[in-house]
């Protein structure tokens, strides 16, 4: 079909755009797009040379563009998608939920799904955490953690407890209260004088410690902030995302840095909160981080992959302890006075139950452990073929490039190179979807990923590399 001109202004740009008929809706949908939304996380003035990827369909570990192009999944979708996308039981769960019962609100009444799901989630979570309170996303699960905590010190006659204790390096979310623990500068500078009064202190970085250990055989020596901190009187509690810091560029640490944490939490006593939105459900290798490792926080903090990305869902865990502080006539008033319009939707809940039945089905996250050797091997290949590679790292099916200037010194690239972004673009062009953090190429892949689909999503981002940087 001959082709045909059409203009789109926008904003005091005109986009000219030569099109057969068959691109004209997907032309046309996309300058709309740059009309009306505004997504997350940014500067839209790149799309006025680089437009949004525009997705059709999804189907296991692959996104598809209206032309049909598969993208490899690479980061399971900001970290939700599980079990790879339109999946046949979620699908059937999602479906059969729909027909019986849409939403309906979570104060004063209750639903098989949610009863279902909070008696499974306490019986796979770590002693002591017996109560489950669920809200729509990471940050409120977080915001909801903080303010038990602040309100369970109230109520036990401690009311100096008012400050909290975060990672400089940690992300818990963008709410107010969540962004008060953020040590990201990126997400927190602009908003700093509306913050709560919070204490930031230095966490592991072992890419390069100061110390000059290898976090394989280290004691977490780097644990001596922290444990200054909470000497301050006023701590109410730590917050912390377990192992793995994700938007800090999947900093990996180790488990004795968690050890030293829960005991001086007890020493000290100042709730421990564990933040594990994204390491959850199997993507370190287990279900939770804190069951592996034998501590059991006072609060749990979920969401992500608990749905498999099909719905908003997150869940805060907390004890009877904490509980029972709350626990009282109604004219004393001290009731959690916090809500969500869609706390427990029966929808996410139903989907919710099925993927946890999937996950604790026939072995699901031990058999992942090929999959996790595997993507071991060829990072560790990468590491030692790319000069730009300063540290492969890896925690379950979680794994990162670092990229450097200069291998030896460990120098970053500039911001202005945008070496991450380039890489980026590169993997759309060869068929994988990545989205680097800073210089940083990591890889969570859905749990369902094949191993030649590994093998395939790690070759073609050293491609990527090779591409930019070569």
């Amino acid at each position: 079909m001959k082709g045909k001109s059409q203009n789109f202004p926008l904003h005091g740009i005109t986009f000219k755009a030569k099109f057969k008929m068959q691109d004209r809706k997907t032309e046309f949908d996309l300058a709309r797009d740059f009309q009306n939304i505004w997504h997350p996380c940014t500067q839209h003035k790149d799309f006025e040379t680089i437009k949004p990827l525009l997705v059709e369909r999804a189907e296991g570990v692959y996104l598809y563009d209206r032309e049909g192009k598969g993208y490899l999944d690479a980061i399971s979708s900001w970290w939700v998608n599980l079990l790879g996308h339109n999946h046949p039981r979620l699908n059937v769960a999602l479906k059969n939920q729909m027909e019986k019962m849409a939403h309906v609100m979570f104060a004063g009444i209750t639903h098989q799904p949610a009863i279902d799901l909070a008696s499974s989630l306490v019986e796979v979570s770590p002693e002591k955490l017996s109560k489950v309170f669920f809200s729509d996303n990471g940050s409120t699960s977080v915001e909801v953690a903080l303010k038990m905590s602040l309100q369970y010190w109230q109520q036990s006659g401690e009311s100096n407890k008012t400050r909290f204790i975060y990672l400089k390096g940690g992300y818990h979310g963008e709410t107010i209260g969540a962004l008060s623990v953020c040590g990201l500068d990126i997400f927190r500078d602009k908003f700093e004088k509306v913050l709560l009064n919070n204490l930031g202190v230095e966490g592991p970085d072992c890419f390069r410690c100061p110390y000059g250990l290898n976090r394989d055989s280290c004691q977490a020596e780097c644990f001596e902030p922290m444990e200054k901190a909470l000497e301050e009187n006023d701590i109410a509690g730590v917050v912390i995302e377990p192992l793995v810091q994700g938007a800090a560029g999947m900093k990996i640490y180790p488990p004795v840095y968690l050890k030293k944490l829960k005991a001086a939490c007890d020493s000290y006593s100042a709730h421990l909160i564990f933040d594990e939105v994204a390491v959850a459900f199997g993507r370190t290798g287990s279900l939770f981080v804190s069951k592996e490792l034998n501590i059991s926080p006072t609060f749990l903090c979920l969401s992500k992959g608990i749905t498999s990305g099909y719905l908003p869902l997150a869940a805060t865990l907390t004890t009877d302890e904490i509980y029972s502080a709350f626990y009282d006539d109604f004219s004393n008033w001290k009731l959690f006075i916090h809500s969500h319009s869609y706390s427990a939707n029966p929808l996410a809940c139903s989907v919710a139950n099925e993927t946890l039945a999937i996950l604790n089905e026939n072995n699901f996250i031990r058999k992942l452990q090929p999959k996790i050797n595997l993507i071991g091997q060829i990072g560790k290949k990468i590491y030692e073929e790319s000069k730009w590679c300063g540290e492969f790292r890896q925690q379950g099916m979680i794994a990162a490039l670092e990229l450097v200037k200069n291998k030896n010194n460990k120098e970053p690239f500039l911001l202005e190179s945008r070496v991450g972004y380039k890489i980026y673009l590169e993997g759309l062009k060869r068929g994988i979807f990545l989205r680097p953090l800073g210089d940083v190429i990591y890889f969570i892949p859905p749990l369902v990923i094949s191993e030649e689909e590994i093998k395939r999503m790690m070759t073609i981002a050293q491609e990527c590399i090779a591409a930019v940087l070569d």
